[in-house]
């Protein structure tokens, strides 16, 4: 089995309204030191639909996490540190989760939690008395459903309904 690895930290300030959490960085990710670094995930993308600012893997990283941050949106992961051989959310062994309690302390005007994908929802119950919740489409290529179909669900993340 793989050794563990460990995710990145999260992207938030006390200013964010949507969190955005998706499972696990991809080994891409990983070896980038960037969340979505693998340039067939559409996650940039359709955030930046949806933000109506473009968000693409070229522009400096650094610039698209002051951009989510300008529209009140914190992004990290549910597996703080796990094993996996590969990218697959199947693979995760031996996880540990993130603990949120000051991420959430912190982000008093926290409203929405947006989960990227089934593995990440699989943490839903412990974020929906307190905030809305929704389970979008993975942004992965592994989802191969339609950007467009993607898009319009993830367009949930500023319109909730």
């Amino acid at each position: 089995m793989a050794k563990a690895t460990r995710g990145f930290p999260p992207v938030v300030d006390a200013g964010i309204e949507i969190l955005i959490l998706g499972s696990f960085p991809s080994e891409k990710s990983i070896q980038a030191g960037e969340y979505y670094a693998f340039k067939q995930n559409n996650f940039w993308h359709l955030v930046g639909e949806v933000i109506g600012q473009p968000l693409l893997p070229k522009m400096d990283y650094a610039e698209r996490k002051r951009m989510l941050l300008k529209h009140h949106i914190g992004l990290w992961d549910v597996v703080g540190a796990c094993e996996r051989k590969g990218s697959l959310d199947s693979n995760i062994r031996n996880r540990r989760d993130n603990d949120f309690s000051e991420v959430l302390g912190n982000a008093r005007k926290l409203r929405l939690v947006a989960f990227n994908g089934k593995k990440a929802a699989e943490k839903e119950p412990i974020f929906k008395p307190r905030y809305q919740t929704v389970v979008l489409p993975s942004s992965s290529p592994a989802n191969t459903m339609r950007f467009g179909e993607k898009l319009k669900q993830w367009r949930q993340i500023v319109s909730p309904h």
